[in-house]
């Protein structure tokens, strides 16, 4: 029997002797693609990891046995084969690609028992379907976002996509209101269905827009750095949704007689204020700094090192190049640091609408925090430069404190460049959801 025999024989098994296999499955989304979130180079190493296929039990097995009187020669080489291979063991645990690789065969195995039991599942009636809990386990996959189990569970079973839990919510209901944007996303691969799931409540009256009015669970918030930026993200949700409904069904109210806005603005009343104070003490302690660099490059600009010539009143040092990089350096932080004051002044002197965390406020802090680290880059620049005409080139002197200089800049990029790529991704990237979907269903 073929291993995809032997794992369809034990799925019929257990499907048979567990009422709860689909439901174990559909609760493991650490065990699926969609679920990994590795990093760039993970990711790279992940796509050049080859995977063996799975391999038929019918298959023929060779065992090399060693002849018992090896000649002492051989047994070195196989010790010596025997290290290098620990030692390549231990270093791809080290680099990671072990890691990759054993996550890359657990997607393999079980991308082929969650097919397995599709097809399966296919076979039955509806009786048989609902005594496998194809629904519970269904509804339980939204919830995790485990976008694999959905499509294969849709392409089975095409009456899921209709069914509704507890709270009478369909696929998509139930993928809004627990935040899972890749399931959301599989909206805008459908054709014919689409328009079917944009008008539908739930048990409470709540439309798609009411879902994504209320406030997301702590386990999504908790992902996202700073409450600005987690105001900015519900903000997101609400209006992608909002492009999806139909316009009369904005104004539509729910059993309490809440409109999907008025829902929103009671609900993340307290979420505006943390983000409104996260801004106030970011923009605060930055301008602070920046308006110390200005005080610094302002200052430096006429107490030029070497001092002026008394009859000319030019710098002593005009004509070396080092000069040069000092004053060109120096009016480029003053200018990027008055730059950066400017925005973070603007994020102070805001009124904290609820649309402002949506483009307006997280533009100034990209802006502000971009200027105030090239401010603080050129003010080393700057530092150095004024070094370099002191010790007259001296590199044993000039080149230790340079990398001295690199760490500041270093600190600050290590500190504050991350948030910097998260709100900007968050503010100019792509978007929530996938709406370039192709069709697949």
């Amino acid at each position: 029997m073929a291993t995809m025999d032997l794992i369809s024989f034990n799925v019929l098994l257990v499907l048979k002797c567990s009422s709860n296999a689909l439901i174990r499955l559909s609760t493991s989304p650490q065990i699926f693609p969609s679920a990994s979130q590795p990093a760039f180079w993970q990711q790279f190493i992940f796509s050049c990891i080859w995977s063996k296929p799975i391999v038929a039990t019918n298959d023929t097995v060779r065992i090399y046995v060693p002849a018992q009187r090896l000649r002492e020669s051989k047994n070195i080489v196989l010790q010596v084969l025997s290290q290098l291979r620990v030692f390549a063991k231990n270093l791809f645990t080290f680099l990671g690609i072990k890691q990759m690789y054993d996550l890359k065969k657990i997607h393999i195995y079980s991308d082929k028992i969650l097919r397995c039991m599709c097809e399966h599942i296919s076979s039955l009636d509806y009786e048989e379907q609902l005594k496998a809990s194809v629904h519970p386990a269904f509804h339980s996959a939204v919830k995790n976002g485990t976008l694999e189990f959905i499509m294969e569970m849709i392409k089975a079973c095409p009456h899921v996509m209709i069914c509704t839990d507890d709270n009478s919510r369909t696929l998509f209901m139930s993928s809004i209101a627990n935040r899972q944007e890749k399931v959301v996303s599989l909206f805008y691969g459908l054709e014919a269905t689409r328009s079917g799931f944009v008008s539908l409540i739930d048990s409470s009256g709540n439309t798609m827009l009411h879902l994504a009015a209320k406030l997301s669970p702590p386990s999504h918030l908790s992902r996202i750095s700073g409450a600005a930026l987690q105001m900015q993200r519900e903000l997101q949700w609400y209006k992608e949704v909002e492009s999806i409904i139909n316009p009369t069904d904005k104004d539509f109210a729910n059993v309490k007689g809440q409109i999907a806005r008025e829902l929103f603005t009671c609900d993340h009343a307290d979420l505006l204020l943390k983000g409104e104070e996260w801004m106030k003490a970011t923009a605060t302690s930055c301008t602070v700094v920046g308006a110390l660099i200005i005080t610094i490059m302002f200052t430096a600009a006429f107490t030029v090192p070497g001092g002026y010539v008394q009859e000319s009143g030019y710098p002593i040092f005009k004509d070396k190049e080092s000069f040069t990089v000092f004053i060109v350096s120096d009016a480029i932080s003053l200018f990027s640091s008055s730059t950066s004051v400017l925005m973070f002044l603007g994020i102070l002197t805001s009124r904290y609408a609820e649309e402002d965390f949506l483009k307006s406020l997280p533009t100034k802090l990209i802006i502000g925090l971009s200027t105030l680290f090239f401010s603080i880059a050129t003010m080393m620049v700057t530092f150095c430069a004024a070094l370099m005409i002191i010790v007259d080139g001296k590199l044993q002197i000039i080149i230790p404190i340079v990398l001295v200089a690199c760490i500041p800049v270093t600190f600050f990029m290590m500190l504050q460049f991350p948030l910097l790529v998260e709100i900007f991704v968050s503010t100019y990237g792509p978007g929530i959801f996938n709406k370039k979907l192709k069709r697949w269903y």
